[in-house]
């Protein structure tokens, strides 16, 4: 009798089920737990949106408080061919429910993206998605900030982040990378708050309206021509600064947000 349960058929229908009962309670909880996470991935999203435009103050802003401040923000679909903003009409002409997009994956997706050539492919992305997010915040219908999401290759990862811009379109309010795989002390510096607070008041654009910010090496002059179009580089960072630099230059250039940010008015 002992031999007949040790055999390998009845193993087999042991291991089997153990998988099969171990799978399903899996996949019970991750389908249960979906909502959960959806929403803490938003929750994480406007956070990092929070902290580019200067709304987020670490270790004084709560979870709770984030959605409220967040309210302040107009959300807007870029379409990123036409470079401009849509209207509300527009959007839905699209078919597509932006209220789950997600440009990452949409980037991926050859329907939904566009494949970039060697040259204009700056920031080593390979694919852009055909429509972006913008946020504008708006007090009293008057805009103060413009947050975009940018992402470009570093030295070991894609970093992933979010820009923020005066009403101007031109002059830093704020920078956060939010997911990276940069080496610690190194390239991950940036996320160093120290790092990201000389971002603020340095200007994009030259007067021929090119990108003219660059991440130099070393420390910015700021006494010299050109300091509001420099930032420090990183010490010891050297390809991570000019993935930086690289990825400002596409997504803030004439391909990507460029002449959107020059043809907003009024937040329209």
């Amino acid at each position: 009798m002992a031999s007949e349960k040790d055999s390998m058929k009845n193993i087999l229908i042991v291991a089997l089920s153990v998988c099969f009962v171990c799978s399903v309670i899996v996949s019970g909880a991750a389908v249960s737990l979906k909502p959960e996470r959806m929403a803490n991935k938003a929750l994480d999203r406007n956070k990092n949106i929070l902290i580019a435009a200067g709304l987020y103050e670490r270790d004084v802003t709560q979870d709770e408080e984030i959605d409220g401040l967040f309210e302040s923000f107009e959300i807007r679909v870029v379409d990123m061919q036409a470079q401009r903003l849509l209207s509300e009409s527009e959007v839905t002409e699209t078919g597509i429910d932006f209220s789950r997009y997600d440009q990452r994956k949409a980037a991926k997706d050859p329907a939904l993206s566009v494949s970039l050539s060697s040259e204009e492919d700056i920031a080593s992305i390979s694919r852009r998605a055909n429509y972006s997010i913008a946020y504008l915040l708006k007090r009293d219908d008057k805009l103060e900030r413009i947050v975009l999401p940018i992402h470009g290759y570093g030295l070991w990862s894609t970093l992933y982040g979010f820009i923020a811009l005066g009403p101007d379109g031109n002059t830093v309010s704020g920078i956060t990378f939010y997911e990276h795989q940069e080496t610690a002390g190194l390239g991950g510096e940036i996320d160093n708050p120290k790092w990201k607070g000389i971002w603020p008041g340095k200007e994009i654009y030259g007067t021929d309206g090119n990108v003219a910010l660059q991440i130099i090496k070393g420390s910015v002059d700021s006494n010299a021509p050109g300091a509001k179009h420099q930032v420090d580089g990183l010490s010891g960072a050297t390809l991570t600064s000019r993935g930086v630099h690289n990825l400002i230059g596409y997504w803030l250039g004439d391909k990507a947000f460029g002449p959107v940010l020059k043809n907003l008015e009024g937040g329209t």
